[in-house]
């Protein structure tokens, strides 16, 4: 059995709302792949199938040739949700002992802690961390039963910069033993970082799936950006090759799909724009352009 994950025509179904639209998808061990999709795409959903806390409305979900609730007794599967909480005046060595009791074969306790960069935490009431460290604690509860496939869902919400490295950090440790990790995600370079594979979703449906990379290429097109210097984004929407302009501070951003036509005309409006960069599409602009709603600005 190669695949770690395979989901057939899976769909769901929420009254007269259909969240998951028919997803075919196919993913090997070993794989880090991340799942990208604005909110209400179904990513939250899919996960729920894939872990047997929903069942589909229609098609077939297979974890490691199990169902999803076969692999999830097996010890076979790890997962850290978005609403999790722990009783808060335990500590972190007891509550990574509870979850070792929970699996048969689980991951020697020291192993957890230095997996997850919590051995020197060990002694510390799960009430005294901080937002990083309580994340990195429920990373530590996942990968306790030490899971083949380890499902993140939305891992670093609402975490700072230096929180967010840290994270990433231990979960490069785990991937590097050869485990298969699947993390839904909106920070878009946290995809480009660390997944082998990018797989966006929008409106229930598979939009896109490739590396960074080709998801990239996907966007076509160039960004022209300059410090507008107070520039009216509607005329410089009119100007020629300009799909989009988005003004970040000082610096304008037109998305292009001929970033020639578009420089020629603002070398010749004689204005003198300053710090003028040309870049390919990047993920986050590939992101727009496969997740817009069709026939919507």
């Amino acid at each position: 059995m190669t695949e770690a994950v395979r989901l057939d025509a899976v769909a769901k179904d929420y009254g007269p709302v259909r969240a998951v639209d028919g997803i075919d998808l196919s993913i090997p061990r070993g794989q880090t792949v991340a799942l990208l999709g604005p909110n209400g795409a179904g990513k939250s959903t899919t996960i729920n199938m894939l872990l047997g806390l929903l069942e589909p409305s229609a098609g077939t979900v297979r974890v490691f040739g199990d169902s999803p609730t076969g692999a999830v007794r097996a010890g076979r599967v790890g997962a850290m949700l978005q609403e999790s909480g722990f009783a808060a005046n335990a500590t972190v060595r007891e509550l990574v002992e509870l979850s070792r009791a929970l699996y048969r074969d689980p991951l020697p306790t020291s192993e957890i802690l230095a997996t997850a960069d919590l051995t020197g935490l060990a002694g510390r009431r799960l009430d005294k961390l901080s937002g990083g460290q309580s994340q990195r604690v429920r990373f530590a509860f996942a990968l306790a039963g030490n899971p083949e496939l380890l499902v993140l869902d939305e891992p670093t919400a609402a975490l700072d910069v230096e929180s967010r490295q840290a994270f990433w950090a231990a979960m490069r440790r785990y991937a590097a033993t050869g485990r298969t990790v699947l993390f839904a995600t909106h920070y878009l370079e946290e995809a480009d970082d660390f997944a082998d594979r990018v797989i966006v979703i929008a409106r229930g449906r598979v939009v896109a799936d490739g590396s960074g990379t080709e998801i990239k290429k996907l966007a076509g097109g160039r960004t022209v950006s300059f410090d507008h210097d107070g520039a009216d984004p509607a005329r410089l929407r009119g100007l020629p090759g300009v799909l989009d302009v988005r003004l970040r501070g000082e610096r304008a951003m037109l998305s292009c799909d001929d970033s020639d036509a578009t420089v020629r005309a603002l070398l010749a409006d004689g204005r003198g724009w300053r710090n003028l960069e040309i870049v390919g599409a990047g993920l986050e602009e590939a992101f727009l352009t496969l997740t817009a709603t069709p026939g919507k600005e």
